[in-house]
């Protein structure tokens, strides 16, 4: 077994403190993604893991033992870098063989791991190649061979796809994803890339200046983001965060439009300043003359299989997930069409979600907004 526990891990350089007590537990077997901006402390949380760190506060565990002092040699751990970091003078398979050799493994149970780890990612016919006959792809291959000989019980990825193109990324993507399925070994992934995290995760870590937002499978994340920061963070586009106040009867209302009601909503103070969020997909462009705020359409982004509509609302920025066709948009005004059991709340103070229960709201209807 392998199951990782984190608790109240803190990490500080010369006294600024950059992990602020970080506690979660990774089953055994899963493929964990953590994910957040730069500067946000996720890879060093995972170098703390890996043992390349030092645990200021706290305790780490893996499979049951506390790994605060254990040598990052003996923790079974393999780490992918964001660097390859090959050897260039070396074959791919000295270069996946290395770790066994330092162990001073025999070369016959040398051998046997390289070919397996070459099978599983297609490298068998490269064995005899240097890193400078490799494309990008291959490379990194060849990186994540050596992290598999030594059958690790925890994989650890650093951002190993930041240095690959857009069709390597996706790629890679999908063999990471078929290798943990076929190895089925605890592995950590961190990005900074939330379409990456969303794909490759069974379980997702949103983090954000040395806290963790949100645990959660990619699906509840986003679907109920816990935080202003999870909803602006996760989703491509983001999702559309508006402010908005609690009236005395009951209306949440925009601040913008001149307090343009978005829905009726039990629980609530009066004043309470909130955030009202949508995603882009769920709002539907309706024609020019519909009860609501008209507006014009700016710019529209193609993506091929979809376009983006952005759109002004009295000085803030609308988008909206169009169909693919052939209609203009551009310079049209139109009304914003959304259902209010779409809509996200969250407390401007705290930036957490305010929970939305059907019981709670008065009248399910739809709301119609024009964006100008």
């Amino acid at each position: 077994m392998a199951d990782l526990v984190l608790k109240h891990l803190k990490k500080t350089y010369d006294a600024k403190q950059v992990l602020h007590g970080v506690d979660v537990t990774i089953p055994d077997g899963s493929f964990v993604v953590m994910v957040g901006p730069s500067g946000c402390g996720k890879s060093t949380l995972l170098r703390m893991i890996a043992g390349l760190e030092d645990i200021n506060e706290g305790t780490l565990t893996i499979g049951g033992v506390t790994m605060n002092d254990i040598d990052p040699a003996d923790r079974g751990c393999a780490m992918v870098f964001q660097n390859y970091a090959l050897y260039p003078h070396m074959t791919v398979r000295q270069n996946i063989g290395y770790p066994l050799k330092i162990a001073k493994m025999p070369a016959a149970e040398r051998d046997r791991r390289i070919q397996e780890a070459a099978a599983i990612l297609n490298l068998t016919d490269y064995l005899d190649r240097r890193p400078a006959q490799l494309s990008g792809g291959q490379r990194q291959r060849v990186a994540m061979g050596r992290a598999i000989v030594r059958e690790p019980e925890v994989f650890l990825f650093d951002e190993p796809l930041s240095n690959l193109d857009a069709l390597l990324r996706v790629q890679m993507r999908i063999e990471i994803k078929r290798l943990h399925k076929r190895l089925k070994a605890t592995s950590i992934f961190v990005t900074h890339d939330q379409v990456e995290a969303m794909t490759l995760a069974d379980m997702l870590i949103v983090m954000n200046a040395g806290r963790i937002e949100q645990v959660g499978t990619p699906a509840e994340v986003y679907r109920k983001p816990a935080s202003v920061f999870v909803a602006g963070f996760m989703g491509s586009p983001a999702m559309n965060l508006m402010e908005a106040t609690m009236g005395a009867d009951g209306q949440v209302t925009l601040d913008v439009a001149g307090g343009r009601p978005m829905l009726r909503l039990a629980g609530l103070a009066e004043g309470t300043p909130l955030t009202v969020g949508v995603r882009p997909e769920a709002i539907t462009l309706m024609p020019e003359g519909a009860d609501g705020l008209q507006a014009t359409v700016e710019l529209v982004e193609e993506l091929g299989g979809s376009r983006i509509a952005y759109c002004a609302l009295k000085g803030s920025e609308i988008a909206v997930v169009l169909p693919p066709g052939d209609e203009p948009y551009e310079g049209r005004q139109v009304t914003l069409s959304f259902d209010q059991r779409d809509l996200h709340l969250f407390d401007r103070i705290t930036g957490l979600r305010v929970e939305i229960e059907p019981s709670r709201l008065e009248k399910p209807q739809r709301t119609k907004v024009a964006a100008h």
